[in-house]
């Protein structure tokens, strides 16, 4: 093999060496940027998650407190109810007791 082959065999060799590092270059550039759209869309799907979650247990919680204070408020108005039958039923008794004491005043004085 002649020097002139030894050097081009040379330089080839060189030259298939800087393409592959130039491709594995290419290669570690497109794998980081995989990488990184991949850990953002991760993020992005663990947010979406969490905000989902937290939708949901505040309208759980909504409506919980809903069914509450509907409950509240029926027993409310029951005992508000029942306040009112009472007065209206001791009323009467008052109205009574002061006729029968006006009427005994009077009677006791004519």
């Amino acid at each position: 093999m002649s020097r002139i082959d030894i050097l081009s065999e040379i330089k080839k060799a060189e030259a298939d060496a800087d393409a592959k590092v130039a491709q594995a270059e290419a290669d570690k550039k497109s794998a980081i940027a995989e990488s990184r759209r991949d850990s953002v869309k991760k993020i992005q799907d663990a947010e979406a998650q969490m905000r989902s979650s937290y939708e949901s247990a505040i309208a759980k919680e909504t409506a919980d407190l809903k069914v509450k204070r509907e409950s509240m408020l029926a027993t409310g108005r029951l005992e508000a109810e029942t306040f009112t039958k009472g007065s209206e039923a001791k009323m009467q008794e008052v109205k009574d007791f002061l006729k029968n004491e006006f009427e005994r005043t009077l009677n006791v004085t004519s």
